[in-house]
């Protein structure tokens, strides 16, 4: 009977492993289709000229906000900035607040009406749809041809629209331009750092490998501009999934048109300090993608896309799975220190899962390298290599609050859109704790870490204490990672 439970048990972990494996080899791909992109490129084409163009295109710049009341005035001043014809944009901002920075907001839109800027400051009756539905009604209001999205935490720079609107005017096809996202407090705490690590593969390796192999890309939701007839030609904004920039990119490429990805334009941006605030985002953004595969791969398939477009498509939008794959192959990894000799199971067969290991490893210094996030220095690579074994056990200890967001977007659960706080720290003596917005609330996913922390430290104990060492790395990391997810997590709740 042990004997069947073991196969079972090792079964299931192949599978997880499997996924896993299949996921890192699709992210090389990535990787090797980067890497010949900047082979071969030219440095000197590597962004259009700034357009000096006197009939530039009109301009729509759409703010949605939702009680951004430390940073509403900060993105305003900013945008109003631009270094772009005062007659030849508008700023929209979409405020479906309910605190009082709509009063902020409100006398910050005045001040630059008087400055003879085209501003307006649009609010709903209802905040239906979220973002998604914000951007929609705000679409009712848009004279511009072009409309660029800005989230609250965003600091574009001045020549911003200078920068991607060439982009546009040069190929019709192009739908949106996407700029790759920098970050202001990325050295505020180990938990800014390790964000920034896992971005800059996005807006590197991702990005530019997509879109070098001619596969679907991504508009993140801000930092980027979209060409009106490619929203309209997508079918609009729809508030059905958590992810509604993921959702209308698909949409909006299966009608026919391109993403253009600007590595090489930065936009600055503030990264979530505080654990929950990030766990609330990596929920949203897991729920999100897993709703948009269900939603949009059937579509994919229909699509006269070719073969490998659809697969890395669905690579893509199947990427959140991996943390349910995670936490499952982490479970089951305990029960299987006493299976896999119960049955003889050939133990170095494991090793060929440490491939994938490595290519993720390989990913993340280089792409870490080109974002800058490395120091050029011998001690900044090694500085690297510390770091990234805590980014990885980090990523597993919060396998089980974004396994439950995937579970729940495959099954179709629906759930509001929780925005994550924005509390304008951008040096390292900022704090958070007493700013509005600040929640400290217990939910079961943090006693289930708290207990997954305690379970791991039993499987790694176990593991030591009967000699079997295959998987006390793996436990190790568990353990780490769930527990320093737990310290973070209740720190931050009590301020």
């Amino acid at each position: 009977m042990l004997s069947y439970i073991s196969y079972i048990f090792i079964g299931i972990y192949l599978v997880s492993l499997s996924y896993i494996t299949f996921y890192c080899l699709f992210q090389f791909i990535l990787f090797a289709k980067y890497q010949r992109f900047h082979a071969n490129e030219d440095v000197s084409k590597r962004l259009l000229a700034k357009s000096t163009d006197p009939n530039l295109p009109f301009v729509t710049i759409q703010l949605p906000l939702y009680n951004e009341l430390h940073v509403v005035e900060r993105l305003i001043d900013n945008i109003a900035a631009f270094d772009y014809p005062k007659d030849k944009f508008e700023i929209h901002v979409l405020d479906d607040s309910t605190d009082n920075s709509i009063e902020i907001a409100a006398k910050k839109v005045q001040e630059y009406k008087d400055k003879g800027f085209n501003i307006e400051h649009i609010r709903r009756t209802d905040r239906s749809g979220f973002k998604a539905g914000a951007l929609k009604e705000g679409m009712k209001y848009a004279k511009g041809d072009f409309i660029a999205i800005f989230d609250a935490d965003f600091l574009p720079r001045k020549d911003f629209l200078l920068q991607t609107i060439p982009y546009f005017l040069a190929d019709p096809k192009i739908g949106v331009v996407q700029t790759r996202w920098e970050h202001i407090n990325q050295d505020y705490s180990l938990l800014t750092k390790l964000q920034s690590m896992q971005l800059n593969v996005h807006f590197t390796v991702e990005q530019k490998g997509r879109q070098q192999g001619g596969y679907l890309l991504q508009f993140n939701g801000t930092a980027g501009v979209w060409r009106r007839q490619a929203i309209d030609a997508a079918g609009g904004w729809e508030s059905d999934t958590l992810t509604e920039d993921l959702d209308l990119s698909i949409r909006a490429q299966l009608a026919g048109y391109k993403i253009e990805f600007l590595e090489y334009v930065g936009s600055p941006a503030e990264l979530p300090a505080e654990m929950n605030g990030l766990r609330s985002q990596q929920f949203r953004w897991m729920k999100g993608g897993a709703e948009s595969a269900r939603k949009l791969l059937n579509m994919v398939w229909k699509s006269n896309q070719t073969f490998m477009t659809k697969i890395q498509a669905t690579s893509h939008l199947m990427s959140s799975g991996i943390f349910l794959w995670l936490l499952i192959a982490s479970i089951i990894s305990v029960p299987m220190i006493w299976g896999i000799n119960i049955v003889g199971f050939n133990k170095h067969f494991f090793g060929v899962f440490l491939l994938g290991l490595f290519s993720v490893v390989l990913i993340y210094f280089v792409a870490n390298n080109n974002a800058n996030n490395i120091e050029d220095t011998a001690w900044g690579r090694i500085k690297f290599f510390l770091r990234f074994p805590v980014f990885l056990s980090l990523s597993m200890g919060v396998s089980f609050h974004n396994a439950i967001a995937v579970w729940e977007g495959y099954m179709g659960k629906k759930s509001p859109f929780v925005r994550t706080p924005k509390f304008n720290i951008t040096a390292n003596n900022d704090g958070f704790t007493k700013m509005q917005y600040f929640n400290g609330k217990l939910t079961y996913s943090h006693f289930m870490e708290i207990f997954l922390t305690l379970y791991f430290l039993f499987g790694l104990i176990m593991g030591i204490f009967y000699g079997e060492t295959t998987f006390v790395v793996f436990h190790a990391m568990l353990a780490f990672g769930y527990g320093a997810i737990s310290y973070y997590s209740l720190k931050h709740l009590r301020g």
